[in-house]
C-alpha cells in the first residue's frame, strides 16, 4: 500500500488521538452491546466459511489436460482448449476467446507437412462419490487426451473421461480408488438472491482458494456460454482455473458448477456464472449410466415475445414464446401446433423466455407425453404432445457432417450477439468458427461472418440451415450469401 515519505509520524499522532479519545469519552453501554453484537455477528459468519473449507476443500480437485493438436504451417500456433484461455463470451476481444478466431489464409500451392504440439490447460472439479466421480465442465476435458487430478493431500491421479455434454458444458471424470472425500450435493432451487455463496477453485493454477459472495442473480438464459443455459451468477470472485469447481451454500452444499466470467480484462470484474447443481445432476447421472445425455424434442423454432409482438398476439405481457417455424415430422406437427402459437406453459410450468422453455422440453423423457397452454388467434387452447428425442445435429454450435466438410461450425444467433456484432434476429446463423485451410478458409469466410442463405433458402434457424445445406450432398457444391461487416456476398463452396 502507499504512504507518504512522514507515514510513520502520521501513524503514531493518529494512535496518540485514539488514546486520548478513548480517555475523554467513553462509549454508552448501549452503544458497547451494539457494536458487540455485531462482532458475534460477523464472528459467526466467519466461523461459517471456515467450517464449508474444512469440509468442502479435501474433495475439489485441481485438473491438468493435455491434448496433441496438428498445426498448418500458416496457423499462428495451437488452437486454445480448457481452462488455459479464460472461457469469457463479453469480452471485447470475444472473437478471439470463444470462436478461437484466428485470420484464415488462401491455401498455397505447396504446404509445408503439419507439425504436432502438445497443448496443456488446468481447471477444477470436485468429487461426487467415493469411489472417484468427479464433476468438472466440458470445456475443461472434453477435448483432452490426459487428464491428470491432483488432489488436496498432494497425490496424482490419472482419471478417465466418462462423459461429456457440451450443450450444457458439463463433463464427468473418474479417478480409480475408494473412500475419497466428497461434497454433499443441495437443491439449486431453494437458492435467493442475495444469498451467501462460496466459491472453492484453482484460479491460476494456485490451489484450493476460497472466495466468498452473494447470489446476484438466477435464471440467466441466452448468454451465449453453452446451449442449455440456466445460470446462478454470483459476484464470488471466480478466475480462470476455477472453472469447473463447486459453488456452495452456508450449508457446505455444493449448489453449482462454476463455469465462466464475464469480464473484459480475462480476470474477475464482479459477475460470475454457475451451472445449477440440479440441472448439472440430471445431467451426470445420465453421463455415467450411459456416458452421453438424451433430451426431448418439441420441434419447433421460438423466439421471446417484446413489446411489440405482445401487442399483434393481443398478450397483456410480453411473457411466452413465440412459435415462429414448425420442423417437419416433428412431435409439434403431428400435435397440430402451427406457427404464430404462444406457448404460455408447458405442464403448468410458466414458459417465460425461450431458454426456459428450452430447458423445460429438454428435461422431459423421450416418448412422455407434456401439456401445453397455447395462445391462438387471441384464445388459448390446450394441446397434448408426445416429447420425441433430440436430434444431435439441432440446436449445437457446429451444425451438420456437411458444414463440418465446408469447415463451418455455426450457432444460432441470440439477442445478445447480434447486439455484439450489429445484425437482426431471424436474419440468419452465425459462424462460430471456420476450419484453417477448408473451403470456407479459402473463401476468406471469418467467424462472425453472418450466414444469410444456403442454395437461394433464408437460414434463419440451425434446423433451416442443415436442411437447405443437403442438396449439396448432391451437387457437391454449396451456394452461401454472407454478411460480413456492411457488405453481403454469394460463396460457392465445394463440398469435399
Amino acid at each position: 500500500m502507499w504512504m507518504p515519505r512522514n507515514h510513520k509520524g502520521l501513524v503514531l499522532m493518529l494512535g496518540v488521538a485514539l488514546v486520548l479519545g478513548g480517555v475523554l469519552t467513553a462509549a454508552a453501554p448501549g452503544k458497547q452491546n451494539a457494536e458487540q453484537n455485531g462482532v458475534e455477528s460477523l464472528r459467526k459468519t466467519s466461523q461459517a466459511f471456515t467450517q464449508i473449507a474444512k469440509q468442502a476443500t479435501p474433495a475439489v480437485v485441481f485438473i491438468k489436460v493435455e491434448k496433441s493438436v496438428e498445426v498448418s504451417p500458416q496457423s499462428f500456433g495451437p488452437e486454445p482448449f480448457g481452462f488455459g484461455n479464460p472461457f469469457n463470451p463479453f469480452d471485447e476481444d470475444f472473437m478471439d476467446r470463444f470462436f478461437r478466431r484466428r485470420t484464415p489464409q488462401r491455401q498455397q500451392p505447396q504446404q509445408r507437412p503439419q507439425r504436432k504440439f502438445r497443448q496443456q490447460g488446468q481447471g477444477s472439479g470436485f468429487i461426487v462419490t467415493a469411489d472417484g466421480y468427479i464433476l468438472t465442465n466440458h470445456h475443461v476435458v472434453g477435448e483432452a487426451d490426459e487428464i491428470l487430478v491432483k488432489m488436496n493431500d498432494g497425490r496424482e491421479l490419472k482419471a478417465k473421461l466418462v462423459g461429456s455434454d457440451p450443450k450444457s458444458d458439463v463433463a464427468v471424470i473418474k479417478v480409480e480408488g475408494k473412500d475419497f472425500p466428497t461434497i454433499a450435493q443441495g437443491d439449486s432451487s431453494k437458492l435467493e438472491i442475495g444469498e451467501w455463496v462460496v466459491a472453492i477453485g484453482n484460479p491460476f493454477g494456485l490451489t484450493a482458494t476460497l472466495t466468498v459472495g452473494v447470489v446476484s442473480a438466477k435464471g440467466r438464459s441466452a448468454v451465449g456460454i453453452a446451449d442449455y443455459e440456466d445460470f446462478i451468477q454470483t459476484d464470488a470472485a471466480i478466475n480462470p482455473g476455477n472453472s469447473g469447481g463447486p459453488l456452495l451454500n452456508l450449508n457446505g452444499e455444493v449448489v453449482g458448477i462454476n463455469t465462466a466470467i464475464f469480464s473484459r480484462s480475462g480476470g474477475y470484474m464482479g459477475i460470475g456464472f454457475a451451472i445449477p447443481m440440479n440441472l448439472a445432476k440430471g445431467i451426470m447421472d445420465q453421463l455415467v449410466k450411459t456416458g452421453k445425455v438424451t433430451r426431448g424434442f418439441l420441434g419447433v423454432v421460438i423466439q421471446d415475445v417484446n413489446k411489440d409482438l405482445a401487442e399483434q398476439f393481443k398478450l397483456t405481457q410480453t411473457e411466452g414464446v413465440l412459435v415462429s417455424e414448425i420442423i417437419k415430422d416433428s412431435p409439434a406437427e403431428k400435435a397440430g401446433l402451427k406457427p404464430g402459437d404462444v406457448i404460455l406453459t408447458l405442464n403448468g410450468q410458466p414458459s417465460k423466455d425461450v431458454g426456459t422453455l428450452r430447458n423445460n422440453v429438454a428435461l422431459i423423457p423421450p416418448g412422455q407425453d407434456a401439456k401445453l397452454k397455447v395462445l391462438r388467434e387471441g384464445k388459448e387452447v390446450e394441446v397434448t404432445v408426445k416429447i420425441g428425442t433430440l436430434p444431435d445435429n439441432i440446436g449445437e454450435a457446429g451444425g451438420s457432417e456437411l458444414a463440418e466438410k465446408l469447415g463451418l461450425k455455426v450457432q444460432a444467433l441470440t439477442e445478445e450477439l447480434a447486439a455484439q456484432f450489429g445484425y437482426k434476429m431471424g436474419e440468419g446463423v452465425l459462424v462460430a468458427e471456420v476450419a484453417p485451410g477448408s473451403p470456407a478458409a479459402n473463401a476468406q469466410i471469418r467467424p462472425g461472418a453472418l450466414i444469410l442463405s444456403v442454395n437461394r433458402q433464408p437460414v434463419a434457424s440451425m434446423a433451416a440451415f442443415n436442411e437447405a445445406l443437403k442438396k449439396s450432398a448432391e451437387s457437391k457444391k454449396a451456394l452461401l450469401l454472407i454478411k460480413q461487416e456492411q457488405y453481403s456476398r454469394f460463396v460457392v463452396l465445394p463440398v469435399e
